[in-house]
């Protein structure tokens, strides 16, 4: 993976994005109401499953108004051009009313969509292939190749159901990236944005860990399965698609679908966030001026609080 920088100093007319990132479970919620508080802003939501309608426990979505939060119903494809778009224009609308924003959330590859744009498709992943070869021997080519058509079907138009190779490539990238291989071949390199990116996460791994199961637990008590049961019964949604695989839900539903127990289910959920935050910690590595603190922290926001404000310019006006 790439480095990505964070403190580029192109795009100056505009003020620079303020992005606060790092694992699940790791706290930035709170911190980022908090600087929203401090600094007059308002908070952008950098979330994959958040933007889904009816995706609100198992997402963890709280009351504190973001942006990008249930503007999609959960049979939609949501990319990571979409989110580009999206965030510039609630960014827009935020500055018109004389606010900065705040870009929060874990999904690492929207991060990089806004800061450095839609230019260089992903190289190709050895586990990420295997396992969808592996789903193709289990699933046939055809089913995959009908899943390229939901979230590809530019791409999918121009394959043969049996093109094994090709089909396997375009669902790698959008799995890598978020972002349709139609897409990638069309966009044109964007300049990159000013940002300062802080990213939270406790020092002590297993800290994270013991987050994680926690907050799994509070959802299951909170209705987590009532919530996915719900989207089961709707009938036109499937695992294919993208909020429908998000971690946890899709453990869950394979509980409702009579694949596990539910006590199975929250193991392999709990498995499966951990493996997520594992990916998120990946991408962050491959940041550099990154502004590492440590969520553990009794000052935690006070931290992060500090290095925003030493690096922003004097407040809008």
């Amino acid at each position: 993976m790439s480095s990505i920088s964070c403190s580029c100093v192109a795009d100056k007319a505009s003020e620079p994005l303020i992005c606060l990132m790092g694992p699940t479970a790791a706290g930035k919620t709170d911190t980022a109401i908090a600087l929203a508080e401090a600094f007059n802003a308002e908070l952008i939501s950098v979330d994959s499953a958040l933007v889904y309608r009816g995706l609100a426990i198992g997402a963890a979505q709280v009351s504190y108004p973001h942006h990008l939060v249930d503007i999609r119903d959960p049979v939609d494809v949501y990319t990571a051009a979409d989110f580009v778009a999206d965030a510039i224009e609630a960014a827009e609308a935020a500055r018109s009313r004389g606010k900065r924003t705040i870009l929060v959330g874990g999904t690492m590859m929207y991060f990089k969509a806004l800061i450095e744009g839609l230019a260089e498709m992903p190289a190709s992943d050895p586990t990420l292939r295997a396992e969808i070869e592996a789903d193709a021997a289990a699933r046939g080519w055809p089913a995959l190749h009908r899943e390229l058509e939901l979230i590809d079907p530019a791409t999918a138009a121009q394959l043969h159901p049996n093109h094994s190779q090709r089909i396997a490539r375009a669902l790698e990238v959008f799995r890598l990236s978020g972002v349709p291989m139609s897409q990638w071949r069309a966009a044109s390199k964007q300049s990159k944005k000013a940002a300062i990116c802080v990213a939270l996460m406790p020092a002590e791994r297993q800290t994270l860990h013991d987050r994680i199961e926690s907050r799994f637990d509070t959802m299951l008590a909170q209705g987590f399965v009532d919530e996915v049961a719900a989207l089961y019964r709707r009938g036109d949604l499937h695992v294919d698609l993208p909020a429908i695989r998000a971690v946890g839900y899709r453990q869950i539903w394979s509980h409702l679908s009579g694949e596990c127990s539910l006590a199975e289910a929250r193991d392999k959920g709990i498995a499966a966030t951990r493996q997520l935050a594992k990916r998120q910690i990946t991408w962050l590595r491959g940041w550099t001026d990154l502004n590492w603190v440590d969520s553990a922290a009794e000052n935690a926001q006070e931290q992060v609080e500090f290095k925003v404000r030493n690096y922003l310019a004097p407040p809008l006006s």
